[in-house]
């Protein structure tokens, strides 16, 4: 019997580019869509970092290379895309994952040092790597842009504007993108992350960590990366040709719950 379903979930053979793939959600993705058969551009900061990450992968007969790449970097990421496509032989896919976590009250002396570094590296970088990898997407007849954001860009915390602001920037970014690109079959999407068991979150105390999952999300714990991942594979796949635009929260309910 035929398949009633009509459209692909694979992305057996394409290209994807992650940023920030060498640690948490990053690596998370890195890895799932190695699984599914994808060949994985490695990138982040730290040669050793982003080398132990790709041979995990290659060590399980999947495909992947990595490449140090910082995202702030605007010739960098340009000869870095340009590795990618010539040893791939195409690009198909950018995650935009890469992050830091910056806070500062408003009056702090070096507030503008914090501000300028966040819009820096979560905003202005994501538009930089898409600027590179475009000319390469429109080849591709399956090209997926999904660019990671928070529930920040959804609410705020106290001395979080440097991060809520660019956080917050990632979401516009997404939804203008993906009008611009719509007709041209490029799809542009949002993941954001709530609690997340990450390096930016493993130093929080355990009892800490455990009071804030039951008060703020449904439920009741912090997700853990390859939840992220796998929100971010959906909106990769051939068959979600249809879904741009859409911001997804993996939160594990936060944002719905009020108490």
């Amino acid at each position: 019997m035929a398949p009633l379903s009509q459209l692909s979930r694979s992305v057996t053979g394409r290209v994807v580019l992650v940023t920030g793939a060498a640690s948490g959600m990053g690596r998370a993705t890195a890895h799932l869509f190695a699984d599914e058969g994808a060949h994985v551009a490695v990138t982040d900061l730290g040669a050793d970092r982003v080398e132990a990450v790709t041979k995990e992968i290659a060590d399980a007969g999947l495909s992947a290379h990595g490449w140090v790449m910082d995202v702030a970097d605007t010739e960098q990421v340009n000869r870095v895309v340009g590795e990618i496509v010539e040893r791939f032989g195409g690009l198909d896919m950018v995650v935009n994952n890469a992050g830091i976590a910056t806070f500062s009250p408003i009056d702090a002396d070096d507030y503008e040092d914090h501000w300028a570094l966040g819009i820096e590296v979560l905003l202005t970088a994501q538009t930089r790597v898409i600027r590179a990898a475009l000319p390469h997407l429109r080849r591709s007849d399956c090209a997926r842009i999904v660019n990671i954001s928070s529930t920040e860009g959804w609410g705020a915390t106290k001395f979080g504007s440097p991060y809520t602001a660019a956080k917050h920037g990632v979401i516009g970014l997404t939804k203008s993108l993906a009008v611009e690109l719509g007709r041209e079959g490029i799809t542009v999407n949002c993941i954001c992350p709530g609690p997340i068991l990450t390096g930016l979150t493993q130093d929080i105390p355990d009892a800490d960590r455990e009071v804030f999952a039951k008060r703020r999300t449904a439920i009741g714990r912090y997700g853990i990366p390859e939840e992220v991942a796998h929100g971010t594979l959906n909106f990769c796949l051939p068959a979600s040709r249809y879904m741009t635009g859409a911001v997804l929260p993996v939160d594990g309910g936060l944002l719905i719950k009020n108490a």
